[in-house]
């Protein structure tokens, strides 16, 4: 059997009274799309709910997952922490200093100049290490602390993949997933084998100003009215998510079989289950996928956006309606036989789709990671 290049993930997720992602000025972030504005949740805010999701099918959980952390105070908050605050001001200075202009660039003393980086465990664990080497042979001698840090740096500078080589997942899981870009260190860089698009309501925006007040429980009698007067936006919608896997290219980032069955298999869980979390105590934002399409194929994967491209009702239904006719017209017009397996809280039928439950979705996913023999 050929191995699929591509897995991909439709749904529709319902929610109501809510403010999910929040522009500049406060407000709901919107799209322009047919005509009509829509409501929309970035895709930078969908990834990092799922990276970051406490949950039991979280990426956390998976055995052999490497945790990584985006940062511009890696080398401070981590690669010197817990063992730094006895050495030598004026060693530790020196090798700090090196550290910082192989991981920034030579701008990296100031913290504000550095670039807000993703670096995993692999690649924190051997500069912490060798860090503590360059200090144990300084010996508590500053001018030697210097002329060691300015030699390691002839190898080290910019040079983060030399600092990773040979390690497993040297970006964590975060930069398995979603990729890393380094501008100081183009050799650095991974690209993503997960690619997210902005989720967007199926219909016309829903929203409105909600005015509320704040009470001061202790005021006098003679003290009336609220204490606090503010208004924020809430909107609700139906939103149709879409989410493309690489898997040629997770198969190279994470290199283990085992552990992309495991992510794959966690991120269908991810991607129905966890909410993006504003305004949790106001408006409990809780919600799961009504709805949702994986496709395995080898063809370029395409969205089923423009299936809501002339707006629907906000009705979970009519909204399946709607993809599923835009998909037969696909199949169709390309005949591009993806294997597709469907959980739906409708009875519709979806074309060329077997019906089953979250669980066998995941199954399904899971076992696109098992690479065939070379």
């Amino acid at each position: 059997m050929t191995q699929s290049r591509f897995l991909q993930i439709h749904f529709l997720a319902p929610y109501t009274a809510a403010l999910l992602n929040r522009d500049d000025a406060g407000l709901a972030k919107r799209l322009p799309f047919g005509g009509h504005l829509r409501t929309r949740v970035s895709s930078q805010c969908l990834k990092r709910h799922w990276r970051i999701a406490d949950d039991p099918h979280g990426l956390h959980t998976i055995t052999g997952a490497e945790p990584a952390y985006r940062s511009r105070e890696i080398v401070e908050r981590k690669v010197f922490a817990g063992w730094a605050s006895d050495v030598d001001d004026a060693v530790l200075s020196e090798i700090k200093r090196a550290v910082l202009i192989a991981v920034y660039g030579d701008k990296a003393e100031a913290k504000k100049s550095r670039q807000t980086l993703l670096i995993g465990a692999p690649e924190v664990n051997y500069l912490s290490t060798e860090a503590q080497r360059l200090v144990a042979e300084a010996a508590g001698d500053g001018k030697q602390a210097k002329t060691l840090a300015d030699e390691w740096l002839k190898t080290h500078k910019q040079n983060l993949k030399a600092m990773s080589a040979g390690a497993k997942l040297p970006a964590g899981l975060t930069g398995a997933l979603f990729g890393r870009m380094v501008t100081s260190d183009p050799r650095a860089n991974i690209d993503a084998a997960l690619h997210v698009a902005h989720a967007f309501t199926v219909h016309a925006e829903e929203a409105e100003s909600d005015y509320f007040v704040a009470v001061d429980d202790l005021a006098q009698d003679e003290d009336s009215g609220a204490d606090t007067i503010q208004e924020t936006e809430l909107t609700s919608g139906l939103f149709y998510g879409y989410v493309v896997v690489d898997l040629t290219a997770l198969a190279r980032n994470i290199g283990d079989d085992a552990l992309a069955a495991e992510v794959l298999h966690n991120l269908v869980y991810l991607i129905a289950e966890v909410s993006p979390g504003a305004k949790l105590g106001s408006t409990a934002p809780y919600s799961r996928a009504s709805f949702m399409l994986v496709e395995a194929g080898n063809r370029q994967p395409r969205t089923l956006a423009d299936a809501f491209r002339t707006p629907c009702r906000a009705q979970t239904a009519e909204a399946i309606g709607a993809l599923c006719d835009h998909l037969q017209a696909l199949d169709t017009a390309y005949d591009t036989g993806e294997t597709r397996h469907v959980m739906s809280l409708s009875n519709r039928a979806v074309p060329g789709a077997t019906a089953g439950s979250l669980k066998d979705l995941a199954s399904f996913a899971k076992t696109l990671a098992v690479r065939e023999p070379a």
